[in-house]
């Protein structure tokens, strides 16, 4: 396995940053109960740590999400099209605390024991239900190593889209 790169203050960094391959939503609908939304994150055989925790937080959006954190997951495999998981009982993971920051819009979701190197994690969050406001609701995915001093490597944003529930619109 690769060494982690570790600065001479303690700072434990990737070799090989993990990747955010995907981001999907089981549902788009605007106020839509029972949702649950996926990232799906590789960590890379040369990563150089093992993956600790991983930082969600809404950059962008007209209402802030709410999640039922009591109700995370995360799965070594990764999701189909429609969101459903392809997986085996034994390929859950152990969660370690998963929190919430309202004022930096942040959900934190640690591992315990961390996520290996040379594995895909899917966490599955579920908010408590869509934004009542339609629209692109921008998600940054940030991935920390393990270490007592670790630096978060930015992966990207997940973008969901939500649009408003043309059924419930009327004009006469």
């Amino acid at each position: 396995m690769t060494q982690a790169v570790q600065l001479r203050d303690g700072t434990v960094y990737f070799v090989q940053p993990p990747k955010l391959v995907d981001a999907t939503t089981t549902y788009k609908d605007v106020n839509v109960w029972g949702a649950t939304y996926y990232f799906k994150i590789n960590v890379p055989e040369n990563a150089g740590e093992s993956l600790q925790k991983v930082t969600i937080a809404q950059r962008e959006g007209a209402e802030n999400i709410r999640y039922d954190l009591n109700d995370t997951r995360a799965f070594v495999g990764t999701s189909d099209a429609y969101g459903g998981l392809r997986l085996r009982k034994e390929s859950r993971l152990t969660l370690g605390p998963v929190t919430a920051e309202r004022e930096t819009r942040t959900v934190t979701v640690n591992f315990n024991p961390p996520v290996t190197p040379g594995q895909t994690v899917t966490i599955a969050l579920h908010p408590v239900k869509n934004p009542s406001f339609s629209g692109v609701y921008l998600l940054g995915v940030t991935a920390f190593p393990v270490g007592e001093k670790s630096h978060g490597q930015f992966l990207g944003f997940g973008r969901f889209q939500f649009y408003s529930n043309r059924s419930n619109w009327w004009f006469p």
